[in-house]
């Protein structure tokens, strides 16, 4: 089984989440730029994390055979903090790189109007720059979250069919599917989705731009979670072909899009070491 998690914050994560990825079949992640849990206080704290997720994590990824890209934007909850919105005006430098893949996450998580005013912003963003856009939507009045997103997406320039609406749900997957979005789920171990009802909806709605992710960041969540998902397709009866689709084919074509995805992993030399330890570094 071949897995590209398209949603999944390795910042958060230890080198034995990345083996054991790799051993559960995992080649290949995106990680969407987010919030770190403590507020940010200015842009520069953003510049070094942008920097962090074109260099380290895809250096670090690649020590575990995992090809790593990222989505870059200004993400919703700190979209309301006055001392973070100038990284607006920073996010051109980044979405030119090789590596970046997509604009996001962005959307909404208080649907606030400075929220309004990022998403809108980064929208035009991502169609003036070619890229995708991965929306997030809000963990609370998610279909009034989604009915709002919708509603900027159709006043910008970025066509629906270039956006992947995560965190979806039993509640927002039949409004998204019928915009022509492209189809995110989060499966936690407690919130969001679990594999049974990944399945149910799959059932339902059918494998057509189904994208399953694990979000695992620093909270509670498990960053194996598409594994399992894939093993619950299989025991429900669906055929290593339809995991193939949801778990490798809809991600690559999505983030395809962007015309940068290279999943072939560069060899990433650790032999040169100090008493056991790599003294290499990424560069961003």
């Amino acid at each position: 089984m071949r897995i590209f998690d398209p949603h999944i914050h390795m910042t958060s994560r230890t080198t034995d989440d990345y083996e054991a990825m790799y051993e559960a079949g995992v080649r290949a992640v995106v990680e969407p730029a987010f919030w770190l849990g403590q507020p940010r206080t200015s842009p520069a704290s953003f510049v070094d994390y942008f920097d962090s997720l074109l260099g380290w994590e895809p250096f670090r990824a690649a020590q575990y055979g995992i090809a790593h890209h990222c989505t870059i934007a200004l993400n919703p909850k700190e979209a309301n903090d006055p001392r973070c919105t100038p990284v607006l005006d920073l996010l051109p430098r980044y979405l030119v790189k090789d590596n970046v893949v997509a604009v996001g996450e962005i959307g909404y998580d208080s649907m606030t109007p400075a929220e309004d005013t990022a998403l809108a912003a980064q929208l035009q963003l991502a169609a003036d720059h070619e890229l995708p856009a991965l929306v997030h939507t809000p963990h609370r009045d998610k279909l009034a979250g989604l009915r709002r997103t919708l509603d900027v997406v159709r006043e910008s320039a970025l066509p629906l069919e270039r956006v992947l609406i995560d965190h979806l749900n039993e509640t927002t997957v039949k409004e998204a599917k019928d915009a022509g979005c492209w189809l995110g789920f989060s499966v936690y171990p407690d919130t969001k989705m679990d594999e049974d009802r990944m399945v149910a909806i799959l059932r339902t709605h059918g494998l057509d731009k189904v994208l399953v992710n694990s979000a695992a960041d620093w909270g509670k969540s498990d960053p194996l979670k598409t594994r399992k998902v894939g093993d619950a397709m299989l025991d429900a009866g669906f055929s290593d072909d339809d995991v193939d689709q949801v778990l490798w084919r809809n991600p690559v074509a999505f983030y395809g899009l962007s015309g940068r995805l290279a999943l072939d992993v560069t060899d990433t030399d650790v032999t040169d070491t100090h008493e056991g330890n790599s003294i290499l570094r990424g560069g961003a």
